[in-house]
């Protein structure tokens, strides 16, 4: 399946979830004025008045059509389902990882713990061909809606992307900008582990002053090849 031509200024996002998190996402995209998609595991038919009800004017499709459609598509589901996903499709494609471990509602996931590598390393193995991009997991799915701000305001909440493919975090890097917040380039993908559940950037709301010193501080604590 070929990857869609390159842009830093999607016109579609494809939400894989269609829970909260995906709700929320999926009303500020629409918001942000994108085209959206939303889908489930199943028939689109079991999501289409959750849809309509939670986000209106996104269509329920197909996981296969949110994929096959959309410029970016952001996985909102449970991270304890990501390898429900299918690689061969998502190859090529611009992935946004918004998954985090939650030990009540994943289950124990011993896999996680005996891995040194952060959780999306571990999708991104998952998924070889996927350009997977870690956002959007650090910040709650009704700050979305209440934290968001024209560019320039002072005090504008920041979030931080990190990817391993430069052009897809650039692209990632918009889509926060247009979601109403500024897009702090974390870098490689391992740098994705600072933005995980129990750190100071996940536990906070911050600028992007905050958040490049947060890095910064994450940033010595790893190995020189991951800086």
């Amino acid at each position: 399946m070929s990857a869609p031509v390159e842009s830093t200024s999607p016109t579609t996002v494809g939400v894989l979830g269609a829970g909260r998190v995906g709700t929320a996402v999926a009303r500020q995209a629409l918001r942000a004025g994108y085209r959206v998609l939303v889908a489930a595991s199943g028939d689109p038919a079991d999501i289409a008045l959750i849809v309509e009800v939670m986000a209106p004017g996104a269509l329920a499709v197909t996981a296969a059509d949110a994929v096959r459609g959309a410029d970016v598509i952001i996985l909102s589901i449970p991270l304890r389902k990501f390898d429900t996903l299918d690689p061969d499709a998502l190859a090529g494609r611009v992935v946004v990882d918004a998954m985090n471990y939650w030990a009540e509602t994943d289950g124990a996931m011993p896999a996680l713990h005996d891995d040194a590598r952060s959780t999306s390393e571990i999708v991104q193995a998952f998924l070889p061909g996927a350009r997977l991009v870690k956002t959007l997991n650090h910040i709650g799915y009704h700050e979305l809606e209440t934290d968001h701000s024209p560019a320039g305001t002072p005090g504008r909440r920041a979030l931080a992307v990190a990817g391993d493919d430069a052009d897809a975090r650039a692209v990632v890097l918009d889509l926060i900008e247009r979601l109403g917040f500024d897009g702090v380039d974390a870098g490689p993908l391992a740098a994705g582990a600072a933005l995980e559940p129990g750190t100071a950037i996940f536990n906070g709301r911050h600028d992007r002053t905050g958040i490049e010193a947060l890095l910064a501080r994450a940033a010595e604590q790893l190995s020189p090849a991951v800086r």
